[in-house]
């Protein structure tokens, strides 16, 4: 395979053109490694036709609207377990928002919450639905007028390009003390590396594949000292994007469900009495805590204070 003229780490800055070489070919695209550092990444011509402003459509956005609210909240609060250790209220930014559940959740706790999101219908979606404000383009053309006590990317880091210059970004958007937070598919996981080029985040929409090691390195070389890695599994995901297909298989169908017929799934599997939602919430966290404390599952949550 030709070597692609961007071949760059942007872990350790690895620019030998002899440094790098293919780990996974897949039908389109191959996500090559740094010899130097073992950092994973799909280089950027692999990835034109990748249109982040129309990533998610309005009838997704339609399918959202018509979710409960409460079960999406129960979720996020999982996430401000570990903010309101060090930061139990501020300011905080959320890049890569998305429908803004984490923002919404955030904002009924009292804290000042905003978000950065480059899909239109995601943006649209979080100012009409929660009234949150939320700046919609390019992180890196975000105005860096303030700084934040605490900036979140919840599966968001995986997505760009220019990941070095988030997280130099994001650090100096930072007050001292400032912490971020980033959750990434996690390269270095035991299923991700049984699975391989199979794993279900091997894809052209995911430029960076990181390790323990290479997003350690990356957030210590931005000013950020590292305070926690935990093993993360998105129960949710897992459902629908990996049980549901496989279901319907084993039923004679094709196995593939649309963004919104995946919504539209979920929507019906909490449609229940209250009192069975909140069981059902119960036994997520439970599952959840249990496989993060065994360090089971093919993401990973880091926290990093800024220095």
């Amino acid at each position: 395979m030709n070597k692609p003229p961007d071949l760059h780490c942007i872990v350790c800055n690895n620019t030998d053109p002899d440094g790098f070489r293919v780990r996974y070919k897949k039908p389109g695209f191959a996500v090559w490694q740094c010899g130097a550092c073992g950092f994973l990444f799909i280089p950027s011509r692999y990835r034109s036709d990748v249109d982040y402003a129309d990533y998610k459509s309005r009838e997704v956005s339609d399918r959202v609207a018509r979710g409960d609210v409460w079960v999406k909240k129960q979720r996020n609060l999982l996430r401000y377990d570990l903010i309101r250790k060090t930061h139990p209220s501020g300011s905080i930014l959320d890049v890569g928002c998305g429908f803004g559940h984490f923002l919404l959740t955030g904002r009924e706790m009292g804290y000042a919450t905003s978000g950065v999101e480059m899909c239109r219908a995601n943006a649209d979606f979080v100012q009409k639905q929660f009234g949150i404000p939320v700046w919609r383009g390019d992180f890196l053309d975000f105005p860096e007028t303030g700084t934040f006590d605490v900036i979140t990317l919840w599966d968001t880091l995986e997505h760009m390009d220019h990941a070095d210059k988030t997280i130099e970004k994001a650090s100096r958007l930072l007050k001292p003390g400032g912490l971020l937070v980033v959750q990434v598919p996690q390269a270095d996981s035991l299923l991700a590396r049984l699975l391989g080029s199979e794993w279900w985040a091997m894809g052209p929409d995911h430029a960076n594949y990181f390790s323990r090691t290479t997003l350690g390195t990356l957030l210590e070389k931005n000013g950020l000292s590292v305070a926690l890695f935990r093993s993360s599994i998105e129960l949710k995901n897992m459902l629908v994007y990996i049980l549901i297909p496989k279901w319907m298989r084993l039923r004679g169908g094709s196995g593939v469900v649309a963004t919104a017929g995946r919504q539209d799934v979920f929507n019906r599997m909490v449609n229940k009495p209250f009192w069975i939602k909140r069981l059902l919430i119960l036994a997520h966290h439970a599952v959840y805590r249990t496989l993060s404390f065994l360090r089971i599952g093919d993401e990973m949550v880091v926290t990093a204070v800024k220095t």
